[in-house]
């Protein structure tokens, strides 16, 4: 079980290791989910062993501390003070920004709250009243209708690839559905409708949902599945997954962040931090702001859990602003002696 990890469980306190088992066995949490609460957890318990034993947390030695061997008295005895020193030290010395100092304090908060509420092992959560660090107020980033269709077009007419009519499917689906990378990854064949008109996608949280097909994917997918299918009879593949790699066998994650970076870089729109997910951003704006998709119906078609989650795709772009500028009744005013 440890070896699915990134931190292997053998090297974390027992009361870590169970946190870990209730995260993933009774919260249904991915092994990357809980990976990201162990690692962020085992910089935690470093860091208090080091501040408490005089170690320099920004020394070699930092990275050997055993916590292991770390009780329960030991991590009941942790205050607020030094959560305060390690979210401090998280952003001077570890250069963490906002959203990294506030996923280590979530872990350390659910960690204390399941000690404290689910097991009655501690009777008080030293992060409770901590304020999570506020983020920086900045607007998605995001592809134009017009750059969509360039890059759209740039996968189209690739004449060096041999899975252009693959690669055209995915990005459609991101471009249009605006799903996760780790959704799309995840589908198999069985979650296509027949009449390519419906997909089932799985979500964060193992959460389920269907997405609804528009012509522009039914087409793209029904492109991809006729050599999809053939590959099958002609090579006897058993791979249940939809979206195959070069070795036939599921697409990874990273293949397909690899190709989207490919292919935006190809149609002129590298070097602006875009990504994969940057396409789900896209989706949803263009949703939202070109097709009048109403921010309710948004949030579902996303999987978001909490309506203000999706509601940072209400941002107005900047061709709002400029013609509600110039739609003002007085923007024809001028001086009369000029």
């Amino acid at each position: 079980m440890s070896q699915i990890y990134a931190v292997p469980l053998p090297e974390m306190p027992i009361a870590v290791q169970d946190f870990a088992a209730y995260k993933s066995g009774i919260q249904n949490c991915s092994p990357k989910t809980v990976s990201e609460y162990l690692l962020d957890l085992r910089t935690f318990f470093r860091f208090i062993v080091a501040n408490r034993e005089g170690i320099d947390p920004e020394s070699d030695e930092f990275s050997t501390i055993d916590i292991s061997r770390l009780d329960l008295a030991f991590i009941g005895s942790i205050r607020t003070s030094e959560i305060y020193a390690f979210l401090q030290y998280s952003g001077s010395v570890r250069k963490n920004l906002w959203a990294a100092k506030a996923r280590k304090l979530a872990a350390i908060r659910m960690f204390y709250r399941y000690l404290v509420n689910k097991t009655k092992q501690l009777e008080s959560n030293p992060a409770i009243d901590i304020e999570s660090p506020k983020p920086r107020k900045s607007l998605p980033k995001f592809l134009s209708l017009q750059e969509s269709l360039t890059l759209l077009e740039t996968v189209r007419t690739d004449k060096e690839s041999r899975f252009v009519v693959r690669d055209y499917a995915i990005i459609t689906l991101f471009l249009n559905c605006g799903m996760r990378v780790s959704e799309l990854v995840g589908i198999d064949l069985s979650d296509v409708s027949r009449d390519l008109r419906t997909l089932r996608v799985t979500g964060k949280g193992a959460k389920e949902r269907m997405i609804y097909l528009n012509d522009a994917c039914h087409d793209a997918l029904a492109d991809y599945l006729a050599l999809r299918l053939a590959d099958d009879n002609g090579h006897n593949i058993k791979e249940k997954a939809l979206f195959l790699s070069g070795q036939r066998k599921r697409i990874s994650v990273k293949t397909v962040q690899w190709m989207v970076y490919k292919y935006l870089d190809m149609a002129g729109l590298g070097g602006r931090h875009l990504s994969v997910h940057k396409l789900r951003h896209t989706a949803a704006t263009l949703m939202y702001s070109q097709g009048g998709v109403d921010v309710r119906v948004l949030k579902d078609i996303l999987g978001h859990e909490q309506l203000n989650t999706t509601q940072i795709y209400t941002h107005v772009s900047s061709a709002d602003m400029e013609a509600a500028m110039a739609h003002n009744p007085l923007a024809g005013q001028k001086r009369k002696d000029k």
